[in-house]
């Protein structure tokens, strides 16, 4: 499958390559990057792999997924944005992972909105979700910044997430 490419004024949301490996596995291996994603362990190098390779198939599977995130300026890559809906998942969620040096820059929040135009206007999406942990408030602030709604709480992995959506209709109008 081919995965689109998007742009931004700072960032390149691409389709993950070997070489983002070792910075995909320094993200996914910082406590303070995962501690509110899934189960909110580090992942080892061994477990980065198969986390990567499951992003990539989630791209076959479903016909979306996440794009790597490469800051136009340095050609780095400095996170994962995009789509995730494993099997029993409560909805299409769109989510945000970036490496703890580009934290606080606003780029989650570009990244995220051009993902969300590009799904909304190509691929049919109504309705998107972000599940997010009641401590993580940076990515609350992102959630809002993008314009989504604070609809409920559910248990999901053992912890309490705080579920956040918008429609197509809000995103176009925000």
């Amino acid at each position: 499958m081919l995965i689109p490419q998007l742009s931004t004024p700072r960032l390149i949301l691409r389709a993950f390559n070997q070489q983002d490996f070792d910075a995909y596995a320094d993200m996914c291996g910082n406590p303070e990057v995962v501690r509110y994603i899934g189960y909110g362990k580090p992942l080892s190098r061994e477990e980065s792999w198969r986390n990567l390779a499951m992003m990539l198939g989630h791209w076959q599977l479903r016909g979306y997924g996440m794009w790597a995130v490469e800051e136009k300026s340095s050609g780095e890559m400095i996170g994962r944005i995009g789509y995730w809906q494993p099997e029993d998942w409560p909805g299409l969620e769109i989510g945000w992972s970036l490496r703890r040096q580009f934290w606080g820059l606003g780029y989650a929040t570009e990244g995220a909105k051009a993902a969300m135009a590009y799904g909304f206007e190509n691929w049919g999406i109504t309705e998107l979700i972000s599940l997010i942990r009641p401590e993580n408030q940076a990515s609350r602030r992102v959630a809002e910044k993008l314009g989504e709604k604070l609809q409920s709480a559910i248990a999901l992995l053992g912890a309490e997430a705080l579920v956040y959506s918008i429609t197509k209709e809000d995103f176009n109008l925000g």
